[in-house]
């Protein structure tokens, strides 16, 4: 059997008995082709792959495109495998390439001073909201759905904390700096000039919109906006910048990563560990920038 006709029939098995997609299909006859026009699919070996996937690299193909190849080959070969085609399967004990987890966007303190200064200069109701925004997507490390959602009763505790409901419904508690208990209760004294026609919302931050409060796409816009008034990129701005920020910044200041963790509200703390690289890039572009033997080997 041909190379083709192998494909063409491990396509109409995806099709027939897992229903997959015609994209899917597609995407899976482009990638399987690729490697056919290299070798014998009933005849190539494990180096075979492997030669495959260093080529990629070579040629500069993203490491997510080359494991998603090799997803398309393990399951092609497992095909043949199971059909008796082949007694072997060549992709077996080949290592998927590691995809380089990009680091997050962050702003420097003075970005983050910048910001506040040019909210505190926004006139009325909506320039004091938007500093309470800003103060607490900062001063928490807040996702933007955890900020819209905040119903009023967490903005009148009186410790410090607020509880927030993250993700899978999980709730934790985050701290507010003093900054950012000032900027709320000075909020909550105009805050009725945002309520619905009905004069009642649950929500710390109610909108006349139809889910009733402020949608991410909304905090968005109001970050971009204020983000050219404190002369800052729009584009190194957004809810989850602030969120980075938050976290870096206390990296950068000592904390451990258990307490930046849960602070957080990660469930695993190695999503909480790209925050290390992050501080350490910055770190290490502070030392060779300002310490004297740094500077004496580049002159």
């Amino acid at each position: 059997m041909s190379n083709a006709t192998l494909i063409e029939s491990f396509l109409d098995m995806m099709s027939a008995e897992r229903g997959a997609s015609v994209n899917t299909i597609a995407a899976y006859r482009r990638d399987l082709l690729d490697f056919a026009g290299r070798t014998d699919m009933k005849r190539a070996a494990r180096d075979d792959v492997r030669k495959y996937l260093a080529g990629l690299t070579k040629a500069g193909v993203a490491a997510s495109s080359q494991a998603r190849k090799l997803s398309a080959l393990r399951q092609f070969f497992g095909f043949l495998y199971t059909e008796g085609i082949r007694k072997d399967d060549p992709t077996s004990a080949v290592d998927a390439p590691k995809r380089a987890r990009p680091l997050p966007k962050v702003l420097t303190r003075d970005d983050i001073e910048a910001l506040i200064g040019a909210a505190r200069e926004q006139d009325g109701p909506e320039g004091v909201r938007l500093l309470c925004m800003v103060e607490m997507l900062y001063a928490a490390g807040l996702r933007v759905s955890e900020l819209a959602g905040l119903p009023l009763a967490s903005a009148r505790s009186k410790d410090g904390f607020i509880i927030v409901r993250g993700k899978g419904r999980k709730e934790r508690l985050a701290p507010l700096n003093p900054s950012a208990r000032d900027a709320i209760t000075a909020y909550l004294d105009v805050r009725v000039r945002f309520l619905p026609k009905d004069g009642q919302s649950k929500f710390l931050f109610p909108s006349r919109s139809a889910d009733g409060f402020l949608t991410r796409r909304r905090v968005h816009q109001m970050l971009k906006e204020l983000a050219l008034k404190a002369n800052i990129d729009p584009e190194k701005l957004s809810p989850h910048v602030l969120r980075h920020a938050f976290a870096t910044h206390l990296v950068e200041g000592g904390a451990d990563l258990r307490s930046v963790q849960t602070l957080l509200g990660h469930a695993d703390i190695a999503t909480t560990q790209i925050y290390t690289h992050v501080a350490s890039d910055r770190l290490t572009s502070v030392l060779e920038s300002a310490h004297p033997l740094s500077r004496k080997r580049r002159t």
